[in-house]
């Protein structure tokens, strides 16, 4: 009997883990591991099982659901709190001498509350990668893994704060609020265009680092990928010819960062087709601010057309999109020596085993195949930096020398097609990442006087490389 069961799973195209005999008797019970690809694969895994006489299913488990039950972070603290002493000291009476230390002088904040050490993840739910508006409460899994990030490779408190609101006001007006006691924000999964406009605000009003990572957690890493693939396939930054397909929050930034490092011809495309000033949208006015920007910044020779009329001649496809929007055959027209990156989740815009039969070098966002293009080898490493130094702002220099700290982290001689950016699990890639940022902070005169009062990195540091 468990050799027809087993035969079953298997030819539903599933793979057996363990397999443990729970109880003998009358009947046999097993506990049996399954991996399925996804919840259709898992459906016709129960239908092949139901299929076997004499088999029952008594009960399924899902290993992921279970990670998550009660959430997946929670607080603790860090000293005692087993004597009067202690209990005086971490309330009242003694915190009032604290309280009034920190009312005389804001800045000891740094020093003597879990500001120095804090991000708030915030997010209104609406632009969930992979998955949309699925709103506040439905994004609250994905903000406490970000959380989960930030303390495992940068040893830095996230706290999930998930607004029930869309108005860019409203969020404007609540990050506010609640800024001083963090010492840092980072903005996740607001859809775009409204994400450009509540960054700008909170950048201006507040003074703590705001850093969206949908956008410049991917656009810094695409540029750490890309500095390495231009060493493999012997292009210049400066001579690129770059397809953007996708211009949301990331494909904008990506834009941005690739402008700044020296690419000169960009062409992007949405949903509309090639973005340029010969667009009716565009001519007409109802092009919204941003992708005015990106049209009369981009395009220079003033292309129209969808995204095979992009393609052609482009050394590097940035795909930043939707599933299988671009065919593998439209490949075939880049330059030679061309680099893709496919990096829409879970299912990029062209199969990479397709794709490399026309590209040099091909990344992607997912961590099955090589070349993994992921946001966490940036803004663990990037807020690690700023709140060391105590910068105010994360600026674009820091942004920069953000990505070339990851792209060195991958030594010249180490470099191949398949390997042109450090793995996730890189333990040198954070602190790495949070020196570099925190040099150009005191080189370019960003970090206060006070520093010296509450910088703690290097022993946090080393103990998290050496983890």
């Amino acid at each position: 009997m468990l050799g027809r069961l087993t035969g079953a799973i298997g030819e539903a195209g599933a793979k057996i883990g363990a397999v443990d005999l729970i109880e003998v008797g009358e009947r046999f019970i097993r506990d049996i591991t399954v991996d399925a690809r996804d919840a259709e694969h898992w459906q016709r895994i129960l239908a092949a099982i139901d299929e076997v006489d004499g088999v029952r299913v008594i009960e399924t488990t899902d290993r992921t659901f279970q990670a998550h039950i009660g959430g997946k972070i929670e607080q603790r603290n860090k000293i005692p709190l087993k004597t009067r002493d202690d209990l005086s000291m971490a309330y009242t009476p003694g915190v009032a001498r604290v309280c009034m230390a920190i009312a005389d002088d804001a800045e000891k904040a740094f020093q003597y509350t879990i500001k120095r050490n804090t991000v708030a993840i915030v997010s209104d739910g609406t632009a969930v990668l992979g998955l949309g508006d699925i709103g506040p409460r439905g994004a609250m899994p994905v903000m406490e893994g970000k959380a989960m990030l930030f303390k495992e490779f940068a040893g830095v408190d996230g706290f999930p704060i998930c607004l029930d609101t869309k108005d860019p006001d409203q969020i404007v007006e609540t990050v506010k609020a609640i800024a001083p006691g963090f010492g840092g924000i980072n903005l996740e999964d607001i859809s775009a265009p409204r994400c450009f406009e509540i960054e700008d605000r909170l950048k201006e009003e507040l003074d703590i680092p705001v850093f969206h990572d949908d956008q410049h957690g991917t656009a810094v890493v695409t540029l750490a990928a890309l500095m390495n693939a231009c060493k493999i396939t012997g292009h210049n930054l400066e001579d690129l010819r770059v397809f953007v397909a996708g211009l949301g929050a990331a494909g904008v930034a990506v834009t941005r960062i690739l402008l700044q490092a020296g690419v000169r011809e960009i062409i992007g495309v949405d949903s509309k087709g090639i973005v340029g000033t010969r667009r009716p949208d565009y001519l007409d006015g109802t092009m919204n601010p941003v992708k005015r920007w990106y049209a009369e910044t981009t395009n220079p020779e003033g292309l129209t057309g969808g995204p095979t009329d992009a393609i052609a001649g482009a050394d590097l496809f940035v795909g930043l999109s939707g599933a299988r929007i671009m065919p593998a055959s439209a490949l075939a027209t880049m330059r030679p020596n061309a680099m893709v990156f496919a990096m829409a989740n879970p299912t990029p815009e062209v199969s990479p085993e397709e794709a490399a039969g026309y590209a040099r070098i091909v990344a992607t966002g997912r961590s099955d195949y090589p070349n993994q293009i992921n946001n966490v080898l940036a803004f663990p490493g990037i807020f690690r930096g700023v709140l060391d130094v105590r910068a105010p702002q994360i600026t674009e220099p820091m942004k920069m020398a953000a990505a070339r700290a990851i792209a060195d982290v991958v030594p010249d001689d180490e470099l191949r097609e398949d390997y042109i950016i450090p793995s996730v699990f890189n333990r040198d890639v954070a602190p790495t990442v949070a020196a570099a940022v925190a040099d150009e902070a005191r080189a370019s005169g960003a970090v206060p006087e006070y520093e010296h009062r509450v910088g703690f990195a290097t022993a946090d540091l080393d103990a998290l490389r050496n983890a």
